[in-house]
């Protein structure tokens, strides 16, 4: 899997970085083998005025599935990275399961 965690507006620092890691790795299990390109974007909309206002943006390639995009948005950047990696995970296991159900049936 080659991941590209993009910050605007945000400062990707290591710490960031590796939560997102982390949370990818856990999302995806046994199937973060399957995947091509993640690319993470993590964007402050209204920048120092606050507000619900931080977005995750989740993209993901598998070959021979449509890509995978996941939105999420929420006052905690922590929260948001957590819901929108999940929904990808979740995202990406629906793509594979309707691939292996439409070779077996």
């Amino acid at each position: 899997m080659w991941l590209d965690v993009v910050g605007r507006g945000v400062e990707v620092d290591r710490a960031t970085r590796e939560r997102v890691v982390r949370r990818l790795q856990f999302a995806l299990g046994r199937v973060a083998g399957r995947v091509g390109r993640v690319t993470v974007r993590l964007v402050d909309v209204n920048g120092p005025r606050g507000g619900e206002d931080k977005r995750c943006l989740v993209t993901a390639e598998v070959p021979g599935q449509p890509l995978a995009v996941v939105c999420a948005a929420g006052s905690d950047l922590d929260g948001v990275i957590d819901r929108a990696v999940d929904r990808a995970g979740q995202a990406i296991f629906r793509r594979l399961a309707r691939t292996r159900s439409a070779r077996h049936g």
